[in-house]
């Protein structure tokens, strides 16, 4: 996982909160990045429906989604996230030891089952959640069914 998820989060719980049209250089102020950074991590949001955008003086983007059914499982996979992953293999699909030849694929799958994991967890945390744990009306995190 890289931090482009975590300025996503925060981008659309202020949009959220905000209820109004919100400039990228307003936007990085308050997620602490910059304005650039803010515009490439929601041009994938855009695309998947999650904000829409203003241009001219007074544009920029606004929260089109439900705060209550926005779980972030959707924001992951506009993003593309994945949380769980090996950039890293060792051994080799040339070794003849079973253990070298065969640990890449094992660790991947490993890493996929955590990763839809992850995913399963997020989708019952929403925009709306965490919205309400920061102005102190509830759980951001539900507890399992």
């Amino acid at each position: 996982m890289n931090s482009d998820f975590i300025v996503a989060v925060h981008a659309l719980v202020f949009l959220n909160h905000k209820q109004s049209v919100v400039s990228s250089e307003a936007l990085a102020e308050n997620v602490c990045t910059n304005a650039a950074r803010v515009r490439k991590i929601m041009a994938p949001l855009k695309r998947a429906g999650l904000v829409e955008t203003r241009e001219g003086n007074e544009g920029g983007y606004r929260f089109s989604g439900d705060a209550a059914q926005t779980n972030l499982a959707s924001v992951a996979e506009a993003l593309g996230v994945r949380f769980v992953e090996a950039r890293w293999h060792s051994g080799s699909a040339d070794k003849k030891c079973l253990v070298a030849s065969g640990m890449a694929g094992i660790m991947d799958d490993i890493f996929a089952d955590l990763d839809a994991g992850c995913l399963e967890r997020l989708e019952r945390i929403t925009v709306g959640s965490i919205d309400k744990r920061i102005f102190g009306n509830g759980s951001a995190v539900p507890k399992s069914a």
